[in-house]
């Protein structure tokens, strides 16, 4: 019997959400040998590596569909998190940039990139992203919680007022 990598795939999507990752991340590697460049394979395996606590290697497989495929939206996002979760914050930067100019209306990007510039104390910054993401989405609840702790952190009381009404409209605390 041939092994085929789309069946690889499937089986090892199964064996991540039953939790066994040692198995999935061998099934995407056989997927892998058979198909180098599906840029979706190495997508999944990084998603793996991720779910498994493995960010060195949820990155390096990323990078490597991303590099086959740096147009791929889920790619960059999920990429740039990674970046992020490793402190590499020049990367995350580059990455959700890249992904703006694909899209511009992408809100986990503009979230994302707020983060970043959160974590490295640059409110200011972070303000602007985090706007940018409600201003698109006004219901994007990590995106105003995000722009509250922002104001918050800025001192601007009005500004977290009004972002504790809207989570309040919208079911949130």
């Amino acid at each position: 019997m041939i092994e085929r990598s789309d069946v690889l795939n499937n089986q090892a999507i199964s064996l991540a959400s039953e939790g066994n990752f040692k198995d999935a991340i061998a099934c995407f590697k056989r997927a892998i040998f058979i198909e180098k460049e599906n840029h979706l394979l190495w997508y999944n395996l990084g998603i793996t590596y991720r779910d498994a606590g493995d960010l060195s290697n949820a990155k390096k497989s990323l990078e490597t569909a991303y590099s086959i495929n740096p147009i791929d939206e889920d790619v960059i996002e999920t990429y740039a998190t990674i970046c992020l979760s490793l402190k590499q914050f020049d990367e995350t930067r580059f990455l959700c940039e890249e992904g703006l100019d694909l899209n511009p209306l992408n809100t986990h990007l503009w979230n994302l990139l707020g983060v970043s510039y959160f974590q490295t104390e640059e409110y200011e910054e972070a303000q602007a992203y985090f706007e940018q993401a409600v201003y698109i989405n006004p219901y994007y609840v990590d995106a105003l919680f995000n722009l509250r702790d922002t104001y918050d952190e800025l001192g601007n009381r009005s500004g977290k007022i009004e972002c504790d009404k809207k989570l309040a409209e919208l079911g949130e605390k």
